[in-house]
């Protein structure tokens, strides 16, 4: 064969490839996985419930069988290909990461990971999967929240960028907001405070890029109606003519027509949103070479994922845990996702 076949023939097989994935969807989601847990102790961290001889009783057997159940979960929620950005919440650390992509079906995707180290007590850290063959890595960070009054350490938030075929960057933000132990309205301000750094942040990058393409997913702790979201990141539903450097909200017009009923998290008898997929305005372009709209972004109600709700009726997430009896299911949250597509 000569040579100008081979590069005929190489030019062909690169088109070909190029093809394929402008075909298919450019997926992202975020999950929050539901305290994903080896059985090893961390001697700086506080994660003695999530070991043998505690009242869990968390063992290896359990622990593979979480990372089955992410890995299948991560797998179903991308249908016929493997999302190519996954956001998770809840991590312990490396070492969890790395069973995860090495050890589990995962692997059979070739995903690469990044994440935090934060000083959160329980060890708990937010981490993002990526294709590599789709979104080239650029840089990834670990932002510091910093202290607030005397509430204990919180998430960091990761911000991660990358390369996409249209040749743009993306910067995506995964975060994981402090929680609502001791009432939501008690922990709102620390919830504030923590908004108010990716808005920042945000900020930032919208004003330095040429042409800012962000997206912020993660747990939040709130609902699209909620001053952290609403009035700090000011992400609203998209009107029908978004401004490029305004932060939207993918869920939020889906969460307000379906109230208590619409969401990735149940709790006694009501669904509520505390998942959020939110974009600049940039990324509602349809002339852009990468974009999406509102009606590419859902929650992932699988069937695996769901089982019955005895006590309010209907159905409820598949959880690995009530309280601290251990029912083997996948994550007390469901996914959410979005579509992009790729000129």
């Amino acid at each position: 064969m000569n040579k100008g076949i081979i590069i005929l023939l190489f030019l062909f097989l690169y088109a070909s490839r190029l093809a394929a994935q402008a075909d298919s969807p450019f997926r992202v989601v975020f999950w929050n996985t539901e305290n994903l847990f080896n059985t090893h102790h961390d001697s700086l961290k506080n994660d003695y419930e999530f070991l043998p001889d505690a009242l869990r009783h968390w063992n290896y057997s359990k622990y593979k069988k979480k990372l089955v159940n992410v890995a299948r979960g991560i797998t179903a929620v991308g249908e016929w290909n493997p999302p190519v950005l996954v956001g998770l919440c809840e991590i312990e650390n490396d070492s969890v990461m790395l069973d995860l992509v090495r050890y589990s079906p995962l692997k059979e995707h070739g995903y690469r990971y990044v994440m935090t180290h934060s000083p959160d007590e329980r060890g708990i850290d937010v981490a993002l999967l990526y294709q590599r063959d789709r979104f080239k890595l650029l840089f990834h960070r670990s932002i510091s929240v910093g202290t607030f009054n005397s509430h204990r350490p919180t998430r960091d938030i990761l911000h991660v960028c990358g390369l996409l075929s249209t040749g743009d960057s993306l910067d995506v933000f995964v975060v994981h907001l402090p929680s609502r132990s001791g009432g939501a309205k008690a922990s709102e301000p620390y919830r504030l405070f923590v908004a108010k750094k990716i808005r920042s942040e945000a900020d930032s990058i919208l004003a330095s890029r040429i042409h800012p393409q962000l997206i912020i997913m993660g747990d939040f702790n709130d609902y699209p109606e909620n001053k952290s979201i609403k009035e700090v990141l000011a992400a609203i539903a998209p009107p029908h003519h978004p401004i490029p450097l305004k932060l939207y909200h993918l869920l939020a017009r889906k969460a307000k027509a379906d109230k208590y009923k619409f969401g990735s998290y149940k709790y006694q008898g009501e669904w509520g949103l505390l998942d959020h997929l939110i974009v600049s305005g940039t990324l509602l372009d349809t002339s852009s070479p990468f974009y999406t709209n509102e009606k590419k972004a859902n929650v992932a109600r699988l069937p695996f994922l769901m089982t019955d709700d005895d006590k309010y009726g209907g159905q409820q997430p598949f959880r690995t845990y009530y309280g601290m009896k251990y029912l083997g299911g996948y994550s007390d949250h469901l996914p959410v996702y979005v579509d992009f597509e790729i000129r």
